[in-house]
């Protein structure tokens, strides 16, 4: 097989079964550090092998095997884990024959176990989201700095600061029982929307989605739901998964290319999606008082169920936004009501509050941020400030398409 094949092969299993292969191996060796090592150096096995010996027609199943042989071996030569290879019974993992072919059908999905592990409460909240893209994204360090709009120095003492506390105080590899999910369930759902978040639109890399993990955290929020039917959060967090997730196929051109919502082909939009999220909207929001999720899920819902841009009920969702900034603020929904409230009032209403969030941290990384600056310049005809704010967006933009995108408005403006 040609290299490059190879390579691109490897690239591709791994990203969909990065989290399966990391939860496997962390269930069997209880430690996350030795788990991400070996399973680096299966992928390293991979690309030596596969251009040679072809793709194994259950990759999964290979990587799993290599991986698991490459932690014995590192067990046996390090005389501060020979204690735990009895306790462990891990030598029969390294005799044992390769997978047959049919084998990754069998593979253990213990992802739902690992995800608990990372977001236990002993850990600190942006740890806890540093920790699901790390492992069960397997992102970069740098991929989840951007994603959390933080540093990558910051970022890399959360993942090490967390992985430590997780060894030290043993916390446990399981789902929890029912008594202790209502009290964890605000951080697990904010977990489980940072992860969808990567996957809708992802904070780096040559594509701006990655379906794959926005329907890693469906799948999650489903199984949580399953854990926990009478909570409405987690039923206004999977509706408005569902409702944005449903746009995914008209986002991006043929090519790859960002394609706005104002110029979406909406019959691309997966409308059996939309009406799993419409039905789950109102148990969601009633009764009693509406979470922050269920909002979103509401204005997610007035999107998809408006004929277009201009046929959409902005008044609407602008009340919806002052309901989110009363029960969550934060900037960037202050950026997504000042968007809003341009498309009601009209670009100089929505710059004047764009303007007032020019000194918070965190948008500063943000590039949303100065490209919806740039747009509303743009839109008031003041084509010098907006070619400045798409140059200031296009030095934070992560993704090719997200760079792209604003190069072809920098050039309409003259930039």
């Amino acid at each position: 097989m040609h290299r490059s094949a190879a390579d691109r092969a490897v690239e591709k299993v791994f990203r969909e079964e990065h989290g399966r292969l990391l939860a496997s191996l962390v269930s069997r060796f209880g430690d996350l550090d030795l788990a991400e090592e070996v399973a680096a150096e299966a992928v390293e096995a991979a690309l030596r092998h596969w251009p040679v010996d072809g793709v194994p027609r259950r990759p999964g199943a290979w990587l799993l095997t290599t991986a698991r042989r490459r932690a014995v071996d590192r067990l046996r030569r390090d005389r501060t884990y020979a204690a735990r290879l009895a306790v462990l019974g891990v030598d029969a993992d390294r005799a044992a024959p390769a997978p047959p072919a049919d084998a990754d059908r069998d593979l253990p999905d213990e992802r739902l176990q690992l995800f608990f592990t990372c977001t236990h409460p002993a850990l600190p909240a942006d740890a806890r989201g540093a920790l699901v893209l790390r492992c069960l994204a397997g992102l970069t360090t740098p991929e989840v700095a951007r994603a959390q709009l933080a540093s990558e120095a910051t970022t890399a003492q959360r993942i090490v600061r967390a992985k430590k506390k997780i060894r030290e105080a043993r916390i446990p590899f399981r789902v929890p029982g029912p008594d202790e999910l209502p009290q964890r369930l605000p951080g697990v759902l904010q977990v489980l929307y940072s992860l969808f978040t990567e996957g809708y639109a992802a904070s780096g890399g040559p594509r701006l989605q990655r379906s794959d993990l926005a329907e890693e955290a469906i799948r999650l929020t489903r199984l949580l739901r399953g854990l926990l039917p009478g909570e409405r959060e987690v039923t206004g967090l999977l509706a408005l998964m569902l409702l944005v997730h449903a746009r995914r196929a008209a986002r991006t051109g043929p090519d790859g290319a960002l394609v706005l919502m104002a110029d979406q082909d909406r019959g691309r939009w997966d409308r059996p999606m939309i009406e799993e999220g419409l039905a789950l909207v109102p148990p969601a929001l009633a009764p009693g008082p509406p979470g922050p999720y269920a909002v979103q899920a509401a204005i997610a819902a007035l999107h998809d169920e408006a004929p277009d841009v201009p046929g959409t009920d902005w008044p609407q969702i602008v009340a919806l936004y002052d309901v989110l900034s009363a029960l969550a603020p934060s900037p960037v929904v202050a950026l997504n009501r000042a968007v809003a409230v341009a498309m009601r009032d009209g670009p100089g209403a929505g710059l004047e509050l764009l303007d007032a969030l020019a000194e918070e941290p965190r948008l500063r990384r943000h590039h949303p941020y100065p490209a919806a600056r740039a747009e509303l310049l743009a839109r008031l005809g003041r084509r010098a400030e907006a070619a400045a704010a798409y140059r200031a967006a296009l030095a934070l933009a992560g993704t090719e398409p997200d760079r792209d995108h604003l190069r072809r408005r920098l050039r309409e403006v003259g930039g």
